[in-house]
């Protein structure tokens, strides 16, 4: 009985560690999906537009902890890289309300772009995104390369990033 038990536990640990890698796995090197946008300023931007460049995309909430957390990181990596070639683009999850996304993006003054995902459309193009923060690193080939859920170790993205931007 006592190996039974312990062949249970194996393999329950097998399969929730499988499902754990699964849930976690970079998308590897696959196209970024070549969706429209559409940002708070009421602008559109259609993500092939910035091929040449890296791109961080972040799906985020106000009711999210980590993302808030991960905010001010976020602002700081784009005023140092932006200017080199970096650009950030957070999504709005669907159920997030509008004017609590434009609330917090003016309390936090977000420089980086933000979108409204109101019909999920990016939630789906980008493999059903449910959990925030979910981070997608977009080499300057239009390849998304990493992939991330839940708050990004900044120094291991960033230096990702810049070997992104010295190899142009």
């Amino acid at each position: 009985m006592k190996t039974k038990d312990i062949l249970i536990t194996f393999f329950a640990i097998l399969i929730l560690g499988s499902i754990a890698y699964l849930w976690t796995a970079p998308s590897g090197a696959q196209q970024v999906p070549d969706i429209t946008l559409q940002l708070i300023d009421g602008k559109k931007l259609k993500l092939s537009s910035l091929k040449g460049k890296p791109v961080l995309i972040t799906f985020w909430a106000t009711s999210c902890p980590g993302c808030i957390k991960e905010m001010p990181h976020l602002i700081e990596l784009y005023n140092e890289l932006h200017s080199t070639g970096l650009e950030i683009i957070g999504i709005a999850m669907p159920y997030d309300r509008p004017d609590y996304i434009m609330e917090m993006v003016k309390r936090k003054k977000v420089p980086y772009l933000i979108a409204f995902d109101l019909k999920g459309d990016a939630v789906r193009a980008f493999g059903n995104v449910s959990l925030t923060p979910t981070t997608f690193l977009i080499d300057d080939n239009g390849k998304i390369i990493k992939k991330k859920i839940g708050v990004i170790k900044m120094d291991v993205w960033k230096k990702r990033i810049i070997s992104i931007l010295n190899k142009k």
